[in-house]
């Protein structure tokens, strides 16, 4: 270790790392705009500027190697006065429409001008005028409150390996966009909001349809219904101030209820429901030669990226339709019929940790007689937005149980809120269906954790299954060039778009921390120790479901209502 001063305090760094790393693990926080933990840094933004008290020299913090000895000062005055004059440079051309940005109050630039407290506008540059984009199904780009901090572009580019953003022009003509200045719906986009995640202001945000939702809960003529995704329980309570990884499972039905939705289902019972499909198109892929190695469909960004950059594995592809769009195509079939509501009168909401539902729920093959599956899909930050819109405290309401006949979910449709659950739940009930008998010991311990790429040999009555795991859309490409190449050879793929899977997802809350990711997968695990229901297979209801509509995997009603194709896209590159 090596031994320094920070602000005339001692303190430890070790060799190689930036005065960043050993400032934040002092405790001792500098603010920075460009920084993305996990890469390599760039110095851009300038914000996180030190002074090296022995030469008094300011120096990037996040670029800026330790040595013995370094004494460095990180609020002296001349810290102070440059941060404050960068803060005052960036906005000088940002737009003064705070009140009527969706960022407002959550916003990086606004609260280090607050806290640096700036309160006039001492430089006036030129306006930047490019047009808005809302031309994606589920992200909206607003250039003009870019501050070319250009986190979203090495996000998109280095960590999702898509490329749809970029700099363009040079010098104070300097902005960021697609290629030849197309709209995102025509550009490689994946929908993923991996940018808006990281973006500190409100140059990115999703497509908001609370509005949408609100006229269609006043509608007398619509029977208003809404599914929540296995992830969205254990992290909404962040948008309120809880403790990250708090599972208010119940609360949040009884809120969903209190603002007018008739029903309340639970997207884990048909991740159930893909388990019994998709593990039973894999055992017949496996036992009839079928094209392998099989890859999961749950994500849809993870599908788009596919039909764009991969179109010849398409039939690597599973059949599937994600859980969202099984559960929608079940609300306005089976849900309708039971009910008695015609399905053109059910309106179907979606609450998802993903900005790449919204995109996919508007894709022309999840509709059924020109009938979406799922009408509107708001993300975990838009059902924090609406419950405080409609003055709903989450503390207020006793636990309730979601509606059946989608109630009842086993924890493996839980486990599909972090990466490598899908894989886990998909390996219990295809154990099942090979031998006909449970595994012993259901946790399967490698396929846990946050690592980007996990992989599993499991032998089945002497069958064996090779199976690889995957998350953020980088690890992707490098595993799926290996399977091009022959020189990895699998029965199945697990691929989450958002790295750590959909805890992590676009759509889930800005405040998003590594802690805050390893605390919401944390409380996945121990819903699956702590309940009995553990097994997909077992989920009384799915088998019910099966026999009083359905029939059985893989059969005609189930192909009809919950398997779908993909198609090559062919992109702006």
């Amino acid at each position: 270790m090596l031994n320094i001063t920070i602000n005339g305090r001692p303190a430890e760094a070790q060799p190689g790392e930036t005065i960043l790393e050993a400032l934040n693990r002092a405790s001792v926080k500098v603010p920075t705009l460009c920084h993305v933990e996990g890469l390599a840094p760039t110095g851009a933004c300038r914000l996180c500027m030190v002074e090296l008290e022995a030469n008094h020299q300011l120096v990037p913090a996040c670029s800026y190697p330790v040595a013995e000895g370094m004494a460095v000062g990180t609020r002296t005055p001349d810290v102070l006065e440059a941060r404050r004059t960068i803060l005052e440079l960036l906005l000088s051309n940002h737009p003064d429409d705070c009140l009527y940005c969706l960022r407002n109050g959550n916003c990086d630039l606004q609260r280090l001008a607050k806290e640096h407290g700036i309160d006039q506008r001492l430089y006036r540059g030129k306006q930047t005028k490019i047009p808005l984009d809302m031309s994606g199904p589920a992200l909206v780009r607003d250039p003009e409150k870019c501050i070319l901090c250009g986190r979203c572009v090495r996000v998109c580019e280095e960590i999702q390996t898509v490329s749809a953003i970029d700099f363009v022009g040079r010098g104070c003509n300097a902005y960021i966009g697609t290629a030849f200045g197309r709209g995102l719906n025509v550009s490689s986009c994946i929908h993923c909001g991996q940018c808006v995640r990281v973006c500190p202001t409100g140059a990115l945000v999703e497509r908001n349809q609370v509005r949408e939702v609100l006229r269609a809960l006043a509608d007398p003529n619509l029977f208003c219904v809404v599914q929540h995704a296995p992830a969205v329980s254990v992290t909404l309570a962040e948008e309120f101030g809880i403790q990250p990884g708090s599972d208010i499972d119940g609360r949040m039905v009884a809120a969903l209820r209190s603002v007018g939705f008739k029903r309340v289902f639970d997207t884990s019972f048909t991740a159930d429901l893909t388990i019994m499909e998709e593990g039973s198109e894999l055992v017949h892929r496996v036992k009839t030669g079928g094209v392998l190695p099989m890859m999961t469909s749950c994500s849809p960004g993870w599908i788009k990226f596919v039909e764009q950059f991969y179109p010849e594995m398409i039939p690597n592809l599973s059949t599937c339709k994600s859980p969202q769009q099984m559960m929608g195509a079940l609300i306005k079939s089976f849900v309708a019929e039971r009910e008695g509501v015609e399905p053109r009168r059910i309106f179907s909401v979606s609450i998802m940790p993903c900005t790449a539902k919204k995109f996919e729920a508007g894709r022309a093959e999840m509709r059924q007689d020109h009938v979406p599956d799922v009408d509107i899909v708001l993300t975990t930050r838009e059902l924090g937005a609406l419950l405080r819109l409609c003055g709903v405290d989450l503390n207020a309401f006793e636990p309730e149980e979601t509606d059946t006949p989608f109630g009842e979910r086993s924890t493996a449709g839980k486990l599909f809120g972090a990466t490598g659950g899908v894989m886990e739940a998909a390996i219990r009930s295809a154990h099942f269906l090979l031998t006909g008998r449970n595994l012993a010991d259901l946790k399967i311990e490698p396929l846990r954790g946050l690592d980007g790429c996990k992989e599993l040999t499991a032998n089945i009555d002497g069958l064996e299954v090779k199976a690889a795991v995957v998350s953020g859309l980088g690890n992707a490409r490098k595993l799926l060039d290996e399977v091009r190449a022959g020189t990895k050879q699998l029965h199945f793929i697990e691929v989450m778009t958002c790295p750590g899977g959909c805890i992590n997802g676009g759509g889930q809350p800005l405040s998003t921390t590594t802690d805050a990711v390893k605390a919401r997968m944390k409380r996945l695990y121990e819903i699956d120790g702590e309940e009995t229901l553990r097994l997909s297979h077992e989920n009384p209801w799915v088998t019910r479901l099966y026999a009083e509509f359905l029939g059985e995997p893989l059969g005609h009603k189930s192909h009809e209502l919950l398997h779908t194709h993909y198609h090559q896209r062919d992109v702006v590159l």
